[in-house]
C-alpha cells in the first residue's frame, strides 16, 4: 500500500503565532457583525452576498494553489470535511429562497467547526505562504460569522430541536463518509483519505479526541450532542450575539 504523506503543519496552542492569527480571526468575525448595526435590511442581505463571494474566491484560490503546486488529490481536497461542506452551503445559502433547513444545519457545523479549526489548526499541504494563512483563517472566520450574522440580522430561526436534528444529520453523514474514506483508500491503494477524521484521529492535539480509532468517534458522538445543545442555548438567549 502506497503512503505518500503530505506536509502537515500544526500551530501550537497559545504560541505567538496562534495568538496572532486567533486575534485576526476575532477581528474578521466581528467586523461584519458590528457593521450590520448601521445597515438596513437590504444592505444586510447585500452583506451576505459579499461574504459568499469572498468564500467563493477563497475556495477557488485554495484549490488553484493546490492544483498548480501538484498537490491536489482526491484523498485530501474533496469538500468532505465538515468545514468544507459548511463552506459550500454558506456559498449558496444567501442566493436561495428557502434557507431554513440548510441554515439549521450550517449554523451548528459552521460555528462549531470554525471554532475548532481556529483553536486547533491543522494545515495540510502547508507551504508557509501568507496566502495559505489567509485562505485558512478567512474561510473559517466566515464559517462562524455568516451563520451568526444571518441568525441575528435576517431573522432565520433555530427551532427547539434543531440541535438534535444536527446530531441525527451528522450521523447520516458519518454513515456515508466513513465507507467513502475506505473506498477511496482502496481505489488509490493508500491510507490517506480521512474526511471528517473518521479513518484516523487528527494529528493536531484536540481535547475532544480521546483514544484510538474507532473509540474517539464514539466519544465525539457524545461531545457533539452536548456542544450542539450548548450552542443552541447560548444562541437562543443571545449570549454570544
Amino acid at each position: 500500500m502506497k503512503e505518500e504523506l503530505i506536509p502537515v503543519y500544526v500551530i501550537e496552542f497559545m504560541s505567538q503565532e496562534w495568538i496572532t492569527w486567533t486575534a485576526i480571526s476575532v477581528v474578521l468575525i466581528s467586523i461584519p457583525l458590528i457593521i450590520a448595526k448601521y445597515l438596513n435590511r437590504d444592505q444586510k442581505v447585500l452583506m451576505t452576498y459579499i461574504m459568499s463571494i469572498i468564500l467563493i474566491i477563497d475556495t477557488i484560490a485554495e484549490h488553484y494553489a493546490y492544483y498548480t503546486a501538484g498537490n491536489w488529490s482526491i484523498e485530501y481536497n474533496l469538500p468532505l470535511q465538515l468545514c468544507g461542506m459548511s463552506t459550500l452551503i454558506l456559498i449558496v445559502l444567501p442566493f436561495i429562497k428557502n434557507k431554513q433547513k440548510l441554515f439549521q444545519f450550517v449554523y451548528f457545523t459552521g460555528i462549531i467547526g470554525g471554532i475548532m479549526a481556529i483553536l486547533t489548526p491543522q494545515m495540510n499541504n502547508f507551504d508557509d505562504s501568507i496566502r495559505y494563512y489567509l485562505n485558512f483563517y478567512v474561510s473559517h472566520s466566515l464559517l462562524i460569522c455568516m451563520p451568526i450574522f444571518m441568525y441575528k440580522h435576517l431573522d432565520l430561526k433555530l427551532p427547539r430541536l434543531s440541535w438534535l436534528r444536527l446530531w441525527v444529520n451528522l450521523n447520516i453523514l458519518l454513515a456515508i463518509i466513513m465507507p467513502l474514506n475506505f473506498l477511496i483508500n482502496y481505489l488509490q491503494d493508500n491510507n490517506l483519505s480521512n474526511y471528517m477524521y473518521l479513518a484516523q484521529p487528527p494529528e493536531v492535539s484536540n481535547p475532544l479526541v480521546i483514544g484510538e480509532w474507532p473509540y474517539y468517534i464514539l466519544l465525539w458522538e457524545v461531545f457533539m450532542l452536548i456542544i450542539a445543545y450548548l450552542v443552541y442555548i447560548i444562541s437562543r438567549r443571545r449570549i454570544m450575539l
